[in-house]
């Protein structure tokens, strides 16, 4: 499956429009991650176990976002975005969207 952030895939040509495809997961916090985030707020740096967290939700939403759209016949996913958005006290839903489409 190609994915990208732009409207087209470079080199190939778009030749079946499928619509809009979307991936979402929703992960609270972790005690553990938050206490470590707490102590490293006073030292300063990297907040390492948030930024893995990040990651693995971003790799979620955009497996099943290109799950949809190879169920829908698609070969590739061109302008997609990300969003996120609180959904409950210490639980956030990270949402990835674009258009699923066949190239040649």
């Amino acid at each position: 499956m190609i994915m990208t952030n732009v409207g087209s895939v470079p080199g190939k040509k778009i030749v079946e429009h499928f619509g809009i495809v979307q991936g979402s997961t929703v992960r609270a916090k972790h005690f553990g991650r938050d206490m470590m985030a707490g102590l490293k707020n006073l030292v300063g740096g990297e907040l390492k176990g948030y930024t893995e967290l990040l990651q693995e939700s971003r790799q979620e939403a955009m497996d099943r976002m290109s799950e949809q759209a190879r169920l829908m016949g698609a070969n590739a996913v061109v302008n997609i975005r990300f969003a996120t958005s609180s959904v409950a006290q210490g639980a956030a839903e990270l949402f990835a969207y674009g258009t699923a489409v066949k190239v040649e």
